[in-house]
């Protein structure tokens, strides 16, 4: 009985160590595709002075894509440019509705998987800057005036490029004094002629990049270090947060992110027609704050604002993934190189790791051993299974043996690998970063599928040299079966997270190696010792 449920937990073991730890907690399904879908090339042209009826509502909520109260009006997606800024890594435009409407990065590295210059901006939804006035016959003032400018191009170079927005209502006056600079943050100061109750989104999250498993939507991180992430598909309703150091509209590799929040502060998060998030904040006829839109930079946002850290989304295994990131950019200080550094992280891992890897090797080679003899066992007491259980647990005693011991110690590490998959899966460090011969991008797919197929065939060399107690058929074929499985999962997998689990994979088969020697040498001296007691008897 006990026998059988071991091999159970094994099997169960290697679906934790590879489904659950590569498929994870995350869902293995794509995205709810967006319900409302905005053709950009239609309707571009904002009628400045154009009565707006409740017909002009029911569109407003259609291009945002999330449904609206009356008190809540948002306002309409098209708008033309007014203002362009240019920098060496990024060009950034203002539109008509005093909104961040597009920023595309032109750093080659950043590109989308069509190997296009990354567009920021979100096409549908709410975008960056966006002002919504809750008093409906104001609001709907708001959203056909358009927006002034002081300067319609600006270049950032050795300072930062300022801008002043204004927006002339028939009773309001709306000013907005941005300042920009060349690594991607922005200052905010909006200033009303007079007390209006209104809202500033943050804009709908990028859309550069989403591959499986990786978390998009939103997060609100508040003084008290608590992020609370809500995941597109996830939103519920309308949540309210105070204290908030920072709010990010996020992908898997940037994000709208804006901070320097008063501390009295009220950040909305509502949600849209798919149940994704839409944040947004109430502000005052002065307020100041600051904005971030890019990459998720570990060094740029912590030369910005060591907050803006936080933005980088861990989930569940933050605590440990912080450390592990620390050290991975530590090591790549010193290998000048994100492959190498990946590979050093391993083995310092592994070595960490080592005590607990070892004893579980070691038990599950005592328990091969004894397998024989358990077979007996079942056999000599097969219709009396409470002296099967005693007798069992009498010859686990009698050898040292643990059922448990070859999987708890692999249990502990999940963990530890969970981190380093939440690292690698999130480090827009690896855009463009290159290792060696063929990969020439740690984020992207190995085009040749040279390293996943050699992932694979480490795991099948692995699993040869790792002993097994299978008394079940099945279940012995299905864990042959595990190295193809994994194999065609890792093919469009990063060649970074590849890398890391070919290279764990090389240390596993070595440290196997070395435990299956010391017993077979163990083994080779009992037998020795046996022989020599026998030629003193003779």
């Amino acid at each position: 009985m006990l026998d059988k449920m071991t091999s159970n937990q094994r099997l169960m073991l290697a679906v934790a160590l590879s489904v659950v730890f590569f498929l994870g907690y995350t869902a293995i399904f794509p995205p709810k595709a967006q319900e409302l879908a905005l053709d950009e090339n239609k309707n571009k042209n904002i009628s400045v002075k154009e009565n707006v009826s409740s017909t002009n509502t029911q569109v407003i909520e259609k291009e945002l894509g999330h449904a609206i109260s009356v008190d809540e009006k948002v306002g309409s997606a098209n708008s033309n440019s007014i203002v362009t800024i240019k920098s060496d890594n990024f060009v950034l435009k203002l539109d008509t509705l005093g909104r961040i409407s597009s920023k595309i990065l032109l750093e080659d590295k950043f590109n989308n998987s069509d190997d296009l210059h990354a567009e920021v901006v979100s096409p549908t939804g709410a975008k960056p800057l966006y002002v919504r006035f809750a008093d409906d016959v104001l609001n709907n003032e708001a959203i056909s005036t358009a927006y002034t400018a002081s300067v319609s191009e600006a270049i950032i170079k050795d300072k930062p490029v300022q801008v002043v927005l204004t927006q002339k209502l028939q009773d309001l006056i709306v000013t907005k004094n941005l300042t920009f600079y060349a690594d991607g943050h922005y200052d905010v100061n909006i200033v009303l002629s007079r007390d209006a109750r209104y809202f500033v989104y943050i804009g709908q999250r990028p859309e550069v990049s989403k591959q499986l498993m990786a978390v998009a939507g939103g997060m609100v991180y508040t003084d008290d270090e608590i992020a609370t992430i809500i995941e597109d598909g996830d939103a519920e309703g309308r949540k309210v947060f105070s204290a908030v150091t920072l709010a990010s509209a996020f992908d898997q590799y940037t994000a709208s992110i804006m901070y320097g929040f008063k501390k009295d502060t009220n950040i909305i998060v509502d949600r849209d027609r798919s149940d994704n998030p839409v944040i947004y904040f109430e502000a005052t006829p002065n307020s100041t704050f600051n904005g971030y839109l890019g990459p998720k930079e570990h060094k740029v946002l912590k030369a910005i604002n060591p907050a803006l850290v936080n933005a980088i989304e861990y989930g569940w295994f933050t605590f440990a993934a912080k450390p592990l990131f620390s050290l991975l950019s530590w090591l790549h200080g010193i290998f000048g190189n994100w492959g190498w550094a990946i590979i050093a992280l391993t083995l310092i891992v592994r070595a960490i790791l080592y005590p607990l890897t070892y004893k579980g090797m070691v038990s599950m080679q005592k328990m091969k051993e004894l397998a024989p003899k358990m077979k007996e066992l079942k056999e000599k007491y097969k219709s009396e299974p409470q002296r099967l259980n005693a007798a069992t647990m009498e010859m686990y005693k009698k050898h040292g043996a643990n059922p448990l011991g070859g999987c708890l110690p692999m249990i502990l590490q999940i963990p530890v690998f969970f981190a380093i998959y939440r690292v690698l899966l999130n480090a827009v460090e690896l855009q463009g970063a290159s290792w060696m011969l063929w990969i020439d991008d740690l984020s992207r797919m190995d085009p040749t599928y040279i390293l996943p197929i050699l992932m694979g065939a480490s795991m099948f060399f692995q699993q040869k040299l790792t002993p097994t107690s299978f008394t079940d058929p099945m279940q012995e074929k299905v864990m042959k079966f595990l190295p193809i499985i994994f194999t065609f999962f890792f093919l469009t997998f990063p060649s970074g997270l590849v890398l890391y689990w070919f290279v764990n994979n090389l240390f596993s088969i070595l440290q196997q190696f070395i435990v299956n020697q010391q017993f077979a040498n163990a083994k080779d001296v009992k037998i020795a010792i046996k022989e020599d007691a026998g030629k003193k008897d003779d």
